[in-house]
Formats: C-alpha cells, sequence, structure tokens
C-alpha cells in the first residue's frame, strides 16, 4: 500500500469516530431531553393528581348541596372525562400534531400547565372539527352542490379545527399585557416584603394568597411556580415558565434576581427599587408614545366629525341671509 492509501484510510476512519462521536452525542442529548421531559410530566400528573383528590374531597363534603352545586359537579366530571380521554391521545403521533410545541406553549401562558387542560384542549379541537362541519352540512343540505359544497365542507372544517386555538391565542395575549401591567406593583411587592423581613418563599406565598386582586395573572403564576416548588422541582426549574413563557425581558430578570436570591441571599432591596423605577419609566414613556398616537387618530375624528357642525354654525347664519337677500331681488 502506498502511503496516500494509507493516508486515506486513516481520514476515513478519523471521519468514522467523529462521526460516531456525534452520533453518542446526539443519543445522549435525546436521552437527556427525554428524561426532563418524563420528570416534567410525572410533576404535572401528580400535581394534577393532589388537584383533582382536593376536588373530590370538596365534592363529598358537599353532597347535600343545592341542585346548581350538583349540575356543576356533574358538568366538571364530565369534563374530566373529556380531558382524561385526550390525555390517551397527547403522546401518539395524532396528538402531537394536534397539540403542538406552539399550542403547548399558549396553553402554558393562559395557566394551563397541567395534562388535563392539554387533553380537553386536544378533544376541544377534534370536537370542533368535526361538530363545525356537521352543522354547516345540515344547513347548506339543499342549497349548494357540487365544488361549492366541498369548499364550504373544508373551510367549516378548517374553522372549528382552529376555533379553540383562536380562543387561547386571544387569551395569551391578554395575559402577556396584563404581565406587562402588573409588573412594576409585583416588584414594589417584593421589595417591601423583603424590606420587612421575609424570605423569598414567604414572599411568594403573601403574593400568591393576598394579592390576587391586584395581581390576579402574575399571583397565579406565582402559585404554579410554588407548588411546582413544592412537588419536588428546585427554584430554577419553577421559574423557567415563568421566565421563559411570555417573552418579557423584565420578567425574565425578576426570575433570575430570585433563583440568585435563593441560591446566595444577600440583600435586594436597592436592585429592586432600581427595577421599579425603571419600569415606570418605561411605562411612562409608553404612555406618553401611545398618547401621542391617539391625538393624530383623534385629528382625523375631529375632522370628520365637528368640522361640519361648526361650519354649519357659523356660516349657516350668513349663508341663509345671503340667500334671502338673494330671494327678495329677484
Amino acid at each position: 500500500m502506498t502511503a496516500a492509501q494509507i493516508g486515506s484510510i486513516a481520514l476515513a476512519l478519523g471521519a468514522l469516530g467523529v462521526l460516531l462521536l456525534g452520533m453518542v452525542a446526539l443519543l445522549r442529548a435525546s436521552a437527556a431531553s427525554r428524561a426532563e421531559r418524563a420528570l416534567s410530566d410525572a410533576l404535572d400528573q401528580r400535581i394534577a393528581a393532589l388537584e383533582a383528590a382536593k376536588a373530590r374531597t370538596t365534592a363529598a363534603d358537599d353532597t347535600d348541596a343545592k341542585p346548581e352545586v350538583r349540575g356543576h359537579q356533574r358538568i366538571e366530571r364530565m369534563l374530566a372525562r373529556i380531558s382524561a380521554t385526550g390525555m390517551r391521545w397527547l403522546e401518539t403521533g395524532f396528538g402531537k400534531h394536534i397539540v403542538a410545541e406552539e399550542d403547548r406553549r399558549l396553553l402554558e401562558q393562559c395557566g394551563y400547565v397541567d395534562a388535563r387542560t392539554r387533553g380537553l384542549f386536544l378533544s376541544a379541537r377534534i370536537a370542533c372539527g368535526i361538530g363545525v362541519p356537521l352543522v354547516f352540512a345540515i344547513f347548506a343540505s339543499g342549497k349548494l352542490n357540487g365544488g361549492y359544497w366541498m369548499i364550504g365542507m373544508f373551510a367549516a372544517f378548517g374553522i372549528g379545527f382552529m376555533l379553540p386555538k383562536l380562543y387561547v391565542q386571544r387569551r395569551a395575549a391578554a395575559r402577556r399585557q396584563s404581565v406587562v401591567d402588573e409588573l412594576p406593583l409585583f416588584v414594589d411587592m417584593l421589595r417591601l416584603l423583603q424590606g420587612v423581613g421575609l424570605s423569598l418563599d414567604q414572599s411568594l406565598q403573601v403574593v400568591t394568597n393576598d394579592f390576587r386582586g391586584m395581581l390576579p395573572v402574575l399571583s397565579s403564576e406565582v402559585g404554579i411556580a410554588q407548588r411546582q416548588f413544592a412537588a419536588g422541582r428546585t427554584r430554577e426549574q419553577s421559574m423557567q415558565r415563568l421566565s421563559s413563557g411570555f417573552d418579557n425581558e423584565d420578567l425574565r430578570a425578576i426570575a433570575r434576581l430570585m433563583v440568585q436570591v435563593d441560591k446566595h441571599g444577600g440583600a435586594v432591596q436597592e436592585p429592586l427599587r432600581q427595577f421599579g423605577d425603571r419600569l415606570r419609566e418605561t411605562r411612562r414613556a409608553m404612555l406618553r408614545d401611545r398618547i401621542g398616537r391617539l391625538t393624530v387618530k383623534m385629528t382625523g375624528v375631529m375632522v370628520v366629525t365637528l368640522l361640519p357642525a361648526l361650519l354649519i354654525v357659523t356660516a349657516g347664519p350668513g349663508l341663509l341671509a345671503v340667500m334671502r337677500a338673494l330671494a327678495q331681488h329677484h
């Protein structure tokens, strides 16, 4: 064998070794991702089981309740059966296409973090995708034929299939805006509670329990993080969805600060005060910009609505006098 052939064989063996190492690394990363996802699903199922046990205990205590309460409990049981049916399809290929990663992220932004709500969302998409075309077929039978009927059926299927996602997108957008509005008050409350000597866990518990009326979205999200932390996750894992779920850099910074305080400790009153001042300045600038755009929009509205009335009031009497004078002269 020549030196060139030996070199070629060596290069081929080296490339094969690099390929094998890459495959091993990919397999390890995939196994780690599967393990993390399995752990997350197990913790979610544990939280859902605890909530279901609490609901069953409440239902057992209310056996002698009013008929309206019993009707509400029947609806809850029916929804639980529907969500359980959807949960069995979640991890299949069909379920992953129906409830994709984008849909799961939207559900988390809406506060629906357990597998039960994902199963209910899957069942709702299937039910709407079947029910809306059936309603269209009932009302359009005999009125449309041929290609128009097929086009209408496909359009009805698409509308029915997308209705649950449109609702979830609208709710997620409203909650993202609520997070922006509630964040300055949340920072001030954390600074106040830390200043009186409470620990981070106690401060978050107070925000969750006592300030739900002022912070409806952030208090519920902090409550979910607290339940995940109590179920066995670390502080960083429990704050992960709070920091990455709303695409808000300020909320992400607050979550990182809380993780660092829980891990290393330290005084955070002054950083929280500076952060709150910066949030308020940003909000004032945003409101000024919004008022400026609103002024420009109101100019067109005033021209369309107020200018004709102003012309009638100011020029109307003179125009009537001129017309009367011309009529007398004629």
